[in-house]
């Protein structure tokens, strides 16, 4: 499956000859995800991917003859544990790329690392403050918390909907996804008429959310990620509410719809277009490369691939190309590499970055899906 993505991405891989292959150092990628920890379901299908698609890469010949060797750990969920994770594989593991971070709190808690080693940093998490300001050797694949919002915004206001109540939690990319909806409020239309958060230790949300009730809203925003999705939506049911529930970018994953069970029907979650990649147009540029995605993940886990599979598998995809078309691993030459990459399609959408933005692609090659019979699905 590896090999159509390859060649969407144009990743000519020149092998070099057995014995070269076999004697040549090996590109050290170091990854560290959430496998365990309140955002276990962000890691867990971050950790698979890097797992499955590192191995088809390498059967495929590596970067040049070089396979890639994958030094992966568990960050727990833990911006602390991240952070020393990250010292440890540039310090004692001395990797040539480090990507990781399924959140914001442990992106940002490895960053000043990062641009002290200089070396270059894919990130994982999905709060905007990752990228935004530029940092000079961090980059990211996910959508951003704005961007979610801002796609939340369009189609509150296609449906004539301008009431909203907003509820987060209290991590990193909670509390930026807030930050944003609040500020682009007013510029984009909506009145954010009730704003309640929770505690990231919290077991029950049913007194927010009959506040909520109680404010006139007409769409409901969870600003949040990871477990304390499922709850969100289980009381939401439990309450008796009907207007829209809207989940940001933090909540892609079929594991929130195995968590909150019936309790999910009905919500609508932004993400890549790969959670609902059944609805995907062949015509679509990003087509190719998330069924190679789609087909090999599902035919070795025998489930779909979420949205945090997507970034991991671009991370890969970037890093590759970035180090192929660098010729080295030097890192000051891999960072100016990936930095220049231009119409790369992955799985989240065409990549085009720049000296001014290492994200990459705007909120276009976000979709917009509504959980039907335990299914996303997308919304038009």
């Amino acid at each position: 499956m590896i090999n159509r993505s390859l060649a969407v991405l144009g990743l000519v891989l020149v092998t070099c000859g057995a014995t070269q292959a076999q004697t040549s150092k090996p590109i050290k990628v170091g990854v560290f995800v959430a496998v365990t920890g309140p955002g276990s379901f962000l890691g867990d299908a971050s950790k698979k991917t890097f797992e499955l698609y590192t191995q088809q890469f390498n059967k495929n010949g590596g970067v040049d003859g070089r396979q890639i060797e994958l030094v992966l750990y568990d960050s727990k969920t833990n911006p602390k544990e991240a952070a020393s994770l990250a010292r440890k594989l540039i310090d004692q593991d001395q990797v040539d790329v480090l990507i990781g971070a399924n959140t914001t709190g442990e992106a940002m808690a490895v960053v000043p690392f990062v641009e002290e080693a200089n070396i270059p940093f894919i990130a994982l998490a999905g709060g905007s403050v990752v990228v935004d300001p530029v940092k000079k050797w961090v980059f990211k694949t996910p959508h951003t918390d704005q961007m979610s919002v801002e796609k939340i915004y369009a189609q509150l206001r296609k449906e004539k909907r301008s009431k909203v109540a907003l509820l987060s939690g209290a991590a990193g990319y909670d509390q930026s996804c807030r930050k944003n909806a609040k500020e682009l409020s007013a510029r984009l239309g909506i009145d954010i008429v009730s704003d309640e958060q929770h505690g990231s230790g919290d077991t029950d949300v049913t007194t927010q959310l009959t506040k909520i009730r109680g404010s006139g809203a007409d769409a409901l925003i969870y600003c949040g990620a990871g477990a304390p999705s499922a709850l969100v939506a289980r009381n939401y049911k439990q309450l008796g509410l009907t207007l829209p529930l809207y989940m940001t970018v933090g909540v892609a994953s079929q594991a929130y719809i195995e968590a909150a069970g019936p309790a999910a029907e009905g919500s609508r979650v932004t993400g890549s277009a790969i959670l609902a990649f059944a609805d995907m147009m062949q015509d679509d540029p990003i087509y190719n490369v998330s069924r190679s995605l789609h087909d090999g993940y599902v035919a070795s886990y025998k489930e779909e691939p979420s949205a945090f599979s997507g970034y991991a598998y671009d991370a890969l995809l970037l890093t590759v190309e970035a180090l192929r078309r660098a010729g080295t691993t030097d890192k000051a030459k891999v960072r100016d590499a990936l930095e220049g990459l231009k119409n790369i399609p992955g799985v989240n959408g065409i990549y085009n970055f720049s000296a001014t933005d290492h994200l990459g692609f705007s909120a276009d090659s976000m979709w917009i899906v509504e959980v039907k019979d335990g299914r996303y699905r997308k919304v038009d």
